[in-house]
């Protein structure tokens, strides 16, 4: 079976391969096709999977192309994780958005919007390539803003395009962790839209222990999102949230942070990085040892501002592994064995939430099997929740218009739409300074 990664050169894909090497079964991964415009860190990218593939004797094969076309054809599955404009671009969004006074994180708020307005034509190419050279693909999507670029393309891949994230996985395993319960016997409760979910019932022999960790102040605020949130809050909402709602709850909080910070988490990234693919032009580097001790620091300054803001502390080393490679791999096999099972994912919402039309792409448990990912029924959300997604799907709706239309009022519109963006003024000079900062945005007229 061939696996094309998209954003092959990236620095989290040794995560992915890792996965892939653990499957000895039939009908596993046997060749990888590594894709990115970049030849440096496709070089770079190859030699860590190669040290990983070290002693194993069914490794998947590795090859790598900068030919997009070669990539797609015969694909199997397609895993897309690119990054239009770089971190470099990321670095742009944020200060841009910091400028103005809002947040500029990459998947929300004003950066959201940034990312998404410069990666959804070029996510919309890939979708048409791919129905076109590998029509019977599986598109598994990673690329941010996950549920916005998933729609994006569904609409050329319909539901053969999958979104995956790994926050809410990790979240539920938090819970059922200080629950005493084993997460793979667990049913979450979970819905939302990607980075904007809350899980509302955990049940274990079908028992829901949700409230007994909500009745319990200490056991609440032993974990993440209990130190993140404030168990008090947590126990006004009767949910927990999806770590990204820090950034609506605590917005204010959230910015003053960032903007005080020395660098923001993409300048961070940046420069970590930089100096990650500059030490991979030493041939005699150990290119898993450098990579591995990369993604430690990267993992465990992750939301570092946020932890801050709320006194949270240093993230529990249990926290520090990763976790969307796993859904990645679950999800392949799932489909391609037809071994049946159950994945929080963003899959378009047909009639899961009535509040929301069929096509838009929600973030809620899906049964999967060989014929792709089926959304399970859920309640339907709070108002204070519903609320908010709405308005998120409509922004997201105004940003997938204006890439379509090249529109700049429509643009303008999607920011000034947003909850934490607080003037159509501050929207207009975004547009103008994102214009100013992403050829990629030169399409806005």
């Amino acid at each position: 079976m061939k696996l094309t990664i998209l954003g092959g050169g990236g620095f989290r894909v040794p995560l992915v391969y890792g996965a892939l090497l653990q499957d000895h079964a039939e009908g596993r991964v046997t060749h990888v096709v590594l894709h990115d415009l970049d030849p440096a860190r496709l070089s770079a990218v190859t030699r860590v999977l190669a040290e990983q593939a070290a002693g194993v004797p069914d490794a998947p094969e590795v090859t790598a192309t900068t030919d997009l076309d070669e990539a797609l054809r015969g694909a199997d599955f397609v895993f897309s994780a690119i990054r239009v404009g770089g971190l470099e671009g990321r670095a742009h969004d944020e200060r841009v958005a910091l400028a103005e006074g809002v947040l500029g994180q990459e998947t929300v708020g004003a950066g959201g919007i940034a990312y998404g307005l410069r990666t959804v034509p070029v996510a919309v190419d890939i979708a048409r390539r791919v129905a076109r050279l590998a029509p019977d693909a599986w598109v598994i999507n990673f690329t941010n803003p996950a549920g916005l670029v998933t729609e994006a393309m569904s609409r050329h891949l319909g539901d053969r395009v999958i979104g995956i994230c790994d926050s809410p996985v990790g979240l539920g395993r938090r819970i059922a962790r200080v629950l005493g319960a084993n997460p793979k016997e667990a049913w979450i409760d979970y819905v939302g839209l990607n980075h904007l979910g809350w899980v509302r019932g955990l049940r274990v022999a079908g028992r829901d222990e949700l409230p007994r960790l909500l009745a319990d102040p200490d056991l609440l605020g032993s974990f993440e999102e209990g130190k993140l949130f404030g168990v008090d809050w947590l126990r006004s909402l009767g949910a927990i949230p999806n770590e990204y709602l820090h950034y609506y709850y605590f917005n204010r909080e959230a910015v003053r942070a960032y903007q005080q910070a020395e660098k923001t988490r993409g300048a961070f990234l940046h420069d970590q990085q930089a100096r990650f693919y500059a030490e991979m032009r030493n041939p005699d580097a150990p290119a898993w040892k450098v990579w591995d001790q990369t993604r430690a620091e990267r993992e465990a300054t992750y939301m570092a501002e946020n932890r801050e803001t709320a006194g949270a502390g240093e993230r529990d080393e249990d926290d520090l592994s990763g976790g969307y490679e796993k859904v990645a791999l679950a999800l392949m096999r799932a489909i391609a064995r037809d071994e049946r099972t159950t994945l929080i994912l963003n899959v378009r919402n047909q009639r899961t939430l009535s509040v929301l039309d069929t096509d838009a792409v929600i973030e809620v448990p899906c049964l999967v099997d060989a014929n792709g990912a089926h959304p399970v029924t859920v309640d339907p959300l709070p108002d204070h929740a519903t609320g908010l997604v709405c308005a998120v799907k409509a922004v997201e709706r105004e940003v997938l218009a204006a890439a379509d239309s090249g529109s700049r009022a429509t643009a303008v519109k999607a920011f000034a739409l947003h909850p934490l963006v607080d003037s159509v003024n501050v929207a207009r000079r975004l547009v103008e300074g994102y214009s100013e900062v992403h050829p990629g945005l030169a399409y806005l007229r």
